[in-house]
Order: structure tokens, then C-alpha cells, then sequence
């Protein structure tokens, strides 16, 4: 079931019968700023055990708390640096995940049995009202695990179908990419999956550097595969695309190119150009939608130029490398 809200008095009604939905245990799928999510009461085991079947994901991959409010935080965290509520202060609602010490009462399943929880409030009136009504929730991405995030509700409906009790259509999603995440557990802030929030935004709030890669904690979004559709995905360097298009096409492969600008000037016959916007944010925003609508078109390969190596490319750099890894891991 879905429902969409042209209107504020729907959107109350869809909220109150989500809301209600949610506290009795069930999931029901809703937009934010990033991607559209997965939620369920984060209280509730049986409801969060129920997120995990229907996407199909490994129980030891923990989960992002949404709250309503930043004033929530120590509901769900403990031992919370100056560092942290600074952080929160600046960016939250927003498209930020803080890792912090958890509580006692916390559910393993939210955690994955870590002693850390990642929590944040997120950046999109939908989200925000309805966790104000239902209480805090996970919200993974409302897809199969592994594969290309949904940015719109009918991107959640042709994957999840009947497995979802309700569907909240909130329109297209404003970010595109998952949070940046930021663990907080130790003596230095360490960047575990980046975002729209550039390292140096953060940086900037914080006084200093911040650290880069794992700290020994699993969070979402960060296995090596990820972000993966259905297709074959390659990433490929400006210079060598016209020898890799060339390379398909000999083959007689159905090939898309998603490329920054003009086509290269021989594009072969039969082979699809699909432009990308040459801004990060536009990109990012983009991408997803693209991704499936490429799947959806049939095509055997995909080859994406790779995007510029620069900070605010830096999340969509990281969706891609992991999508193609994806192919190259056989994942």
C-alpha cells in the first residue's frame, strides 16, 4: 500500500495511520533528505528483525537510529563528547550519523551486538513528523541489501512490493547518497563512510583533523560491495573510455555510458550516452534514479566515467567504487 500527500491535511492522515502502523510492530517505508528508509520501531526487536528479512541483510550490520530531535541523543547514547553535541549543534537535522557509546537498553539487533549506536535526526518534515509520532526509528535503506538505494517511493514499491505495510511518498529524495558517518568512540573523530558533509566541513566545526577509515567499528553502507545494480558496472578514467566503449561495442554488448559533458566524438553506434550533471551535489542527487533507470533499459554494461578526485566528489566517488567492486569481487 502507498500513499502520497498533495496536501497537508493528507500528509496528517498518512502520518497518523504510519505512526500507527509503526507502534504496533509493523514497517513501513518513508522519504528523508538521503534516501528513502526502512523504518521500524528501533525499540521493538521483533519489528527491527523484521527489517533485516525483508532486506535480505546480515544480522551483525547495525542499523541508524533517526530521531526527532537533537535533544533525544542522550536517550540513546551515553558518555557523549563535547565534540558530538557540537557536531549534532551544527548539522543535525541534516545528512550526518554520529557513532556513539550506546545505552544499556538499546537492542544488539540495532547494533549488530556492538557496544557503539549511530544515530541521527534526519533533514526531511516527513521524517521528522512521523518519528515525533511513532518514537525514534532504524531506517535502512528501503532496498535489498547490497543494491542501489531508493530515491523515490516507486523505487521502493517495484523492489519491496507487498513486504512493506505501508509506503510514505514524500516525493524525490533532495540529497541522493547516504549520510556521512562519523565515529565518536575513541580519542579522535574518524570518518567510517562519507557524505554530502565534506571531512573538511567537519574538520572545521570540530578544530581537527579527521582521521580516515575504519576504527574497528561496522557501520552501514561500508562493505568493500555495496550500492550495486543489477547490471555490470565498470568506472572508467576519461582517457580510457573511448577504448572501453570501443571494447563493448566490438562485442556487440548494449552499453550505456554515463558521462560528465559531451559524448566522445566516435561514440559508436547503438551505444547510449547518458549525460550526468557536472556538479557534485546534482550528481549525487541524480545518481540512484539513474542507476535503475539504466538497469530497468536492458542494458549488458555499464560504463560510468569516473568523477572528478575532489572532497565534494568524495560520496559519490565512494557509491561508485563500491557498486563496481561489486562486478570485480563477483559480489
Amino acid at each position: 500500500m502507498a500513499h502520497t500527500m498533495p496536501n497537508p491535511g493528507a500528509r496528517a492522515a498518512v502520518i497518523t495511520e504510519a505512526a500507527a502502523i509503526l507502534r504496533g510492530g509493523g514497517v513501513v517505508a518513508f522519504p528523508t533528505e538521503t534516501v528513502y528508509g526502512l523504518g521500524a520501531d528501533a525499540a521493538n526487536v521483533d519489528a527491527v528483525r523484521r527489517v533485516f528479512t525483508i532486506k535480505g541483510r546480515p544480522a551483525d550490520h547495525p542499523l541508524i537510529v533517526h530521531l526527532a530531535a537533537t535533544d533525544a541523543l542522550d536517550d540513546w547514547a551515553c558518555a557523549i563528547p563535547a565534540a558530538a553535541r557540537e557536531l549534532a549543534r551544527t548539522y543535525w537535522p541534516g545528512p550526518l550519523t554520529l557513532v556513539l557509546p550506546r545505552r544499556a537498553h538499546v537492542p544488539d539487533a540495532v547494533t549488530g551486538g556492538q557496544d557503539s549506536v549511530a544515530l541521527r535526526v534526519p533533514a526531511h518534515p516527513v521524517a521528522l513528523q512521523l518519528i515525533a509520532a511513532a518514537g525514534a526509528l532504524v531506517a535502512p535503506s528501503a532496498n535489498r541489501f547490497g543494491r542501489v538505494s531508493p530515491t523515490t517511493a516507486a523505487h521502493v514499491r517495484d523492489e519491496l512490493g507487498d513486504a512493506v505495510d505501508l509506503v510514505v511518498d514524500g516525493g524525490p529524495c533532495t540529497v541522493g547518497v547516504e549520510s556521512t558517518i562519523v565515529s565518536l568512540l575513541g580519542t579522535k573523530p574518524v570518518l567510517l563512510r562519507p557524505g554530502v558533509i565534506t571531512p573538511a566541513q567537519i574538520e572545521a566545526v570540530l578544530g581537527e583533523p579527521l582521521a580516515r577509515g575504519g576504527d574497528g567499528v561496522r557501520v552501514p553502507g561500508a562493505l568493500p560491495a555495496h550500492y550495486a545494480p543489477a547490471t555490470p558496472l565498470e568506472l572508467v578514467g576519461r582517457k580510457q573510455l573511448d577504448v572501453r566503449v570501443a571494447h563493448f561495442a566490438e562485442r556487440g554488448a548494449r552499453l550505456a555510458v554515463l558521462g560528465v559533458g559531451e559524448p566522445p566524438s566516435a561514440l559508436p553506434s547503438g551505444v547510449r550516452w547518458v549525460p550526468m550533471p557536472g556538479d557534485a551535489d546534482a550528481y549525487a542527487r541524480t545518481l540512484y534514479a539513474t542507476l535503475r533507470a539504466a538497469d530497468a533499459a536492458g542494458h549488458d554494461v555499464l560504463l560510468v566515467e569516473m568523477p572528478p578526485d575532489r572532497p565534494t566528489w568524495m560520496a559519490v566517488r565512494d557509491r561508485l567504487g563500491r557498486a563496481a567492486r561489486a562486478f570485480a569481487t563477483g559480489g
